[in-house]
């Protein structure tokens, strides 16, 4: 009951949160989400123990270099700054040897782009044209459908879907995860269209958006078990009390919000949506 309480408490505090740096946006969401991915980023490196050591040194820097970029919308920079990060790690790792092995190294490169790049795309999908209504789309098809996963899960599931990764996860769940974010997704749609002028060939644009949304967010979930899995982990951290780390509560989120953006700026331009 205790751990019920305060993972509950925690979940409210980490929506309000949400709400009030989403609904600013701007500098404090950008500072949120520097914060998310740097916290993130040590708690993956910490699982491959470099997080106090030269090359997840160089992965802090390099975050703070691509923030750099963003916030000054030097986007010609990023290629630039991903080649260079990469030579450096590699005279890290020469000139170093054996102190470091090849997993560290490719966990730090790696890190950077699954931890950094992809929680950025909350910040970017904000700054879309109508992106203050489109980033909510990233929560809805990430924890609205993580929702509707396990109630119907625990409600109808039988069939496993991957055993061996995760137990409690069945086909059924999936399904309703998928089917969940769809209806909530419209929901959403239709309750914002009135400001927004939405018509509803949008409404379902958006709709099949949460839908896809809500597919690769329960990959994400999968991809970062497997990661836990393989590393003999319960949680990447302790900072969300009940909820673990920041990759754990924004795992699926990882890998959704550049999804969302993306469908969002392809349907966007098809459609004058952006």
């Amino acid at each position: 009951m205790k751990s019920f309480v305060t993972r509950l408490v925690s979940g409210i505090i980490l929506v309000l949160v949400a709400l009030f740096t989403i609904v600013k946006g701007g500098e404090i969401l950008f500072a949120m989400v520097l914060i998310l991915s740097l916290v993130g980023l040590y708690e993956f490196y910490r699982v491959f123990k470099v997080h106090n050591r030269l090359p997840g040194i160089m992965g802090y820097l390099a975050t703070l270099g691509y923030y750099a970029l963003m916030y000054f919308r030097l986007v010609e920079g990023y290629v630039p700054l991903a080649l260079g990060f990469i030579v450096l790690l590699m005279f890290a790792f020469v000139f170093t040897y054996p102190r470091y092995n090849v997993e560290q190294v490719m966990s730090v490169f790696f890190g950077l782009f699954y931890v950094v790049v992809m929680l950025s795309y909350i910040y970017h999908t904000r700054m879309l044209p109508d992106g203050a209504f489109i980033v909510w789309l990233i929560f809805i098809a990430s924890w609205g459908s993580d929702t509707g996963a396990y109630c119907i899960g625990m409600l109808f599931g039988k069939h496993k879907m991957t055993p061996e990764l995760s137990p409690k996860k069945s086909v059924e769940g999936a399904i309703g995860g998928v089917v969940f974010a769809v209806l909530i997704g419209t929901a959403y749609a239709w309750i914002a269209q009135y400001g927004l002028g939405y018509t509803d060939r949008t409404k379902v644009i958006l709709a099949v958006i949460c839908g896809l949304g809500s597919v690769l967010s329960q990959l994400g979930d999968l991809a970062a078990s497997a990661i836990k899995r393989n590393k003999d982990i319960k949680d990447f951290g302790d900072i969300i009390p009940g909820h673990g780390g920041v990759l754990d509560r924004f795992d699926s989120v990882i890998i959704t919000a550049p999804i969302i953006y993306y469908l969002a700026f392809f349907f966007g331009k098809m459609t004058g949506l952006m």
